[in-house]
């Protein structure tokens, strides 16, 4: 492996090249990664880079995200069966059969969704910013996609704003149980509990923290308890594992893999990049459309972060 390492570290320097890696990849691949984090910060670092390719170890709707935001560069993906569930369960067809449910509605996508549902909503959000996406909109309603564990976090925080949820989710994040919950909590006493947002409503209200990735791993940083359960990704307490070798990680259930994240593999990176295979093409109007939507979130971050 660490030939393998040597070998793709070389090959970027050689083709100016950058590899984003999401937070729920293999953490082996974070060896070769220029970036790591949630999807909120790969996007910002993606905006940002002045490489030529953009290699990223995530999956599609990710790939497509830096595509969007670097029209001129080539965006690769090192497997492109890597999907995502969650933004597979709305299309075109359906988006548009939910605003006409709700017209005159501000709707706010998720990234976790296609070019060609971003293209067509107003602004899109992460797990990390969406609170503060939907409430930079100051509108009594708001249609929110696809994720309504999400939608529906937003809306407890926020409170004098109506958030009506399109009824997709997170497979790995919805299989958490509120029996999941006590079990845990039983088990561990006084330990504390760090949710994603994207898991059931009846299960972040009984975290101790819910946020994004990043979010989770920076409470982790802050805070000086040694314990900790976690309800997200098994990626992230692979992480925590690796830099916090002192304090303990309890995964709240097993089985909290998302295999379409895992596909992407170091031998993967390095033939899509060696190769320059399996480029990311998005369609230029819808690309165009898209764009804003994404800008307008990036824009909106940038005020909260100046703050």
């Amino acid at each position: 492996m660490k030939e393998l390492i040597e070998k793709i570290n070389n090959l970027k320097k050689e083709k100016n090249a950058v590899i984003l890696a999401h937070c729920y990849q293999n953490a082996e691949i974070d060896e070769v990664a220029d970036f790591v984090g949630d999807s909120l910060y790969l996007s910002q670092m993606a905006a940002k880079t002045d490489a030529d390719i953009i290699l990223f170890a995530g999956v599609y709707f990710m790939a497509q995200t830096a595509k969007i935001l670097c029209p001129d560069k080539k965006v690769l993906l090192p497997n492109m069966n890597a999907g995502c569930e969650m933004a597979d369960m709305i299309n075109l067809k359906q988006l548009r059969e939910f605003k006409a449910k709700y017209p005159d509605i501000p709707v706010v996508c998720y990234i976790n969704s296609t070019a060609e549902v971003k293209s067509e909503c107003d602004i899109c959000c992460t797990s990390s910013n969406a609170v503060q996406i939907v409430d930079s909109i100051k509108s009594e309603k708001v249609l929110f996609l696809p994720d309504k564990n999400l939608g529906r976090w937003v809306e407890k925080q926020l409170q004098d704003t109506k958030v009506i949820t399109y009824e997709g989710f997170c497979p790995i994040h919805h299989n958490i149980t509120v029996e999941d919950v006590l079990r845990t909590k039983k088990e561990n006493p006084g330990v504390k509990l760090l949710a994603h947002p994207e898991c059931k409503e009846e299960v972040s209200s009984l975290a101790d923290f819910v946020g994004s990735t990043t979010g989770i791993m920076n409470f982790v940083k802050n805070n000086s308890d040694k314990k900790y359960i976690i309800a997200t990704e098994k990626g992230v307490v692979d992480r925590l594992k690796r830099d916090y070798p002192d304090k303990e990680f309890t995964l709240i259930k097993e089985n909290l893999i998302c295999e379409s994240m895992k596909l992407n593999t170091l031998e993967d990176i390095y033939n899509s990049l060696n190769d320059e295979t399996f480029e990311i093409k998005v369609d230029r109007e819808i690309s165009q459309k898209a764009l804003k939507c994404i800008e307008k979130m990036l824009d909106v971050s940038k005020v909260g972060a100046a703050k």
